[in-house]
């Protein structure tokens, strides 16, 4: 029997009472300031929050919630939960805020651990928002906060399930911060690999600087290596299985494609340091350039390797909308040493990228699994039976 079997069993074995959150926490509603009560100046106060502003981490200025009297504060260690869109969503802050409209901030009484309603709150998100009502945004009132009914086990039990969910939070948090460790170390190397006029590079690949090219490598241009080609509209195809590709990524799927050899696809437009290697047949839209490349000169994925490390948002040539031309991507050198120094670059490169961004095996699959672990004992481990009146 577990230590939280024994608390239930000891503690409330014929169920738990639920009560309306109003009975056992204190709610603070947001307002909106009047007047110029929210300065720059650091000085002036504590920080304000309005809306989803506090869940996108952007401070809109800082208030004086003692000479303001329509601000409203939350302590530190409160719950701050979102009563607009997105309705629900909630953090806990480590220090005390001030809040505006969009917010409210919750911390239980004496018989109410706020973590363990935080945990709860966590499993209703849902719920809460089924309370939602206006024509034009998502919304909740003061009274449906009220309403949320909450399970009341004792202090003990709470305490213990807290005790067991912040563990859950813990290993991913670890996980979460060995994944960004493993992000440096990979932008370290490939950095390190590609860059052809340093002498430092890990030991086993001194063999292959050496035999193959110990004089150094040469520097093409890009345009000598590759031709750059405009992607083009894709709504007259039929839908298929062929992918087509914008900057953002995936966009639909058609019957035919632009190109089926691997390719390095280099946006035009918007996000310029999002580059895909793609190696299956694919489309392009005119927002996002596709390659062709001798891979018999040239491997494909040393390429897209190499174009991260030149950060192509730094050539951007539009003052508006983020954009790139053919003739400066043309312009870039890129070294080319032989294929077997390129295509050991290559696999060592690939399983950091395997390890830092692959969904299905790498620390990304380990840290969705935990969280899928966390959520599965959380709903678990808070879903009680209610006490019969």
């Amino acid at each position: 029997m577990s230590e939280l079997d024994r608390l239930i069993n000891e503690f409330c074995p014929d169920g738990v009472e639920y009560k309306a959150l109003d009975e056992i926490a204190y709610i603070t509603m947001g307002t909106s300031p009047s007047g110029n009560t929210i300065s720059s100046d650091h000085s002036k106060g504590i920080e304000f929050h309005q809306g989803k502003s506090y869940f996108e981490n952007t401070m809109l200025g800082y208030s004086n919630t003692y000479t303001s009297a329509p601000i409203k504060e939350a302590d530190a260690w409160s719950i701050i939960m979102s009563v607009r869109a997105p309705v629900g969503d909630t953090n806990i802050t480590n220090r005390r805020i001030a809040i505006g409209r969009g917010l409210c901030a919750i911390m239980g009484k004496e018989s109410l651990e706020t973590k363990f309603l935080y945990y709860y709150l966590n499993t209703c998100v849902n719920e809460i928002k089924k309370k939602s009502n206006g024509s034009t945004f998502e919304a909740i009132n003061t009274n449906d906060v009220k309403s949320i009914k909450i399970p009341l086990p004792p202090l003990e039990v709470q305490q213990e399930i807290v005790r067991i969910l912040d563990k859950f939070i813990a290993l991913e948090a670890e996980l979460e911060a060995e994944l960004e460790a493993r992000k440096k170390q990979y932008e370290f190397y490939r950095d390190l690999l590609l860059n052809f006029s340093d002498d430092m590079y890990v030991d086993k690949f001194d063999k292959l600087i050496h035999e193959f090219c110990p004089d150094g490598v040469e520097y093409r241009l890009l345009g000598e290596v590759l031709s750059i080609r405009n992607g083009k509209d894709y709504k007259g195809f039929a839908e298929g299985d062929i992918p087509v590709y914008g900057t953002g990524g995936i966009m639909t799927y058609i019957d035919t494609f632009a190109y089926d050899r691997p390719s390095v696809l280099i946006p035009r437009k918007g996000s310029l340091d999002k580059l895909y290697y793609v190696k299956d047949p694919f489309w392009t839209v005119d927002t996002i350039f596709y390659t062709e490349i001798n891979a018999e000169f040239i491997e494909p994925k040393f390429v897209y390797y190499y174009l991260q490390t030149q950060h192509l948002e730094r050539l951007n040539t539009a003052g508006g909308v983020p954009s790139l031309t053919q003739a400066v991507l043309n312009k870039i050198s890129i070294p080319v040493p032989p294929l077997e120094v390129q295509q050991e670059i290559v696999w060592i490169l690939d399983r950091f990228d395997t390890l830092v961004n692959d969904i299905t095996q790498g620390l990304p699959a380990e840290i969705a699994a935990r969280h899928k672990q966390y959520e599965y004992y959380r709903d678990k481990l808070l879903t009680f039976r209610e006490k019969s009146a």
